[in-house]
């Protein structure tokens, strides 16, 4: 009944996402509507309406907040600690950094539109494989190292994107600023398969996981008692959640605090299972974004706001919250 409560409640926020716009609302309720066909939705104004504007900014907001739920999801497991999500690992500021670099040097000019994107996604790579290599510590992967060498790449990678915006131009600078508040005003469809593909990928490969996720959340010894191999979980899982993070930031710019806190809403509604946590955190994520962005574009019409600065506003207080809440704690550390 629970997980039926979190399908209807992302259902209907893609929904209200749809037919409410800043100059014009879409009759969902039509008999043209209804049919959802090329030639039966309304007229032709709300045609190209959902078709080239709407359904688009939809479909990025519910993949992307789906994958950065489920990275949200896994990373914490992984590391055993409530405050764990792209952010703090330094994996959004990698991929932030990479395409700062494109735009600061003209790589979207000579190679194509794409080349931030994939700036974004090779960054979020790059990233976690320098912050795993940093935390081994005699083959293990202590949560506290990793979660502290993230922080300490999250801090080296902001310092040099700042450094890199104060040798730019202004237009490089308004492209930078503008890139990194985050926002879904202009996904086109085919980056947004491409980004899809590699969400795919990366949350299947979580919810493959899911078992030793659960097995996991007992300590590394325990999980290795029960046959689990701890180094290719946590290996192949800072992975598949990286990609995610990676394609969700090629397409929108980095979007914080989603993967904070959709896990931490959805575990009170249904469980600390992973194998239930993972697909409720990818409907619950789709969700959020989505409503996130119908606020974005409708608050202060006809400007609008980037949808990341409006989930940043939702998750400071919830970072707060929960820091308060496992202050002086050692699951706070990712010590079990």
């Amino acid at each position: 009944m629970k997980a039926v409560a979190v399908v209807a409640a992302c259902a209907v926020f893609a929904a209200l996402a749809i037919a409410l716009g800043a100059f014009v609302d879409v009759d969902l309720a039509s008999d043209g509507a209804r049919s959802l066909g090329w030639f039966d939705l309304g007229d032709r104004g709300e045609r190209a309406i959902f078709f080239q504007l709407r359904l688009p900014r939809v479909l990025a907001a519910a993949v992307i907040g789906a994958g950065l739920g489920v990275a949200g999801a896994a990373f914490q497991a992984l590391l055993r600690n409530p405050l764990a999500e792209p952010y703090t690992l330094g994996v959004a500021s990698g991929a932030s950094l990479a395409a700062v670099i494109a735009i600061r040097f003209g790589l979207a000019t000579t190679l194509g539109a794409s080349a931030v994107s994939i700036a974004a996604l090779l960054g979020s790579l790059a990233t976690v494989a320098l912050v795993y290599r940093l935390a081994r510590v005699n083959g293990r992967l202590p949560p506290a190292t990793l979660l502290l060498a993230g922080i300490t790449i999250a801090m080296f990678c902001s310092a040099a994107s700042m450094l890199l915006q104060y040798t730019a131009d202004f237009t490089e600078v308004y492209r930078i600023v503008r890139w990194m508040m985050g926002g879904l005003d202009a996904v086109r469809y085919t980056t947004l398969v491409r980004a899809s593909i590699a969400i795919a990928l990366g949350v299947a490969a979580i919810l493959y996981l899911a078992p030793d996720l659960n097995a996991l959340a007992a300590g590394e010894d325990a999980a290795a008692s029960v046959g689990v191999d701890t180094r290719r979980t946590v290996a192949v899982g800072l992975g598949a959640a990286s990609l995610i993070v990676g394609a969700a930031i090629a397409v929108a710019g980095p979007i914080g605090f989603v993967g904070l806190i959709v896990p931490h809403a959805l575990r009170a509604v249904v469980g600390p299972d992973h194998r239930l946590l993972i697909p409720a955190s990818a409907l619950g994520g789709a969700g959020l974004l989505c409503m996130c962005d119908t606020f974005a574009h409708l608050a202060l019409a006809p400007a609008e706001i980037p949808v990341g600065v409006v989930t940043a506003v939702l998750g400071g207080p919830f970072f707060l919250y929960l820091l308060v809440r496992h202050k002086g704690t050692s699951r706070l550390w990712g010590i079990s």
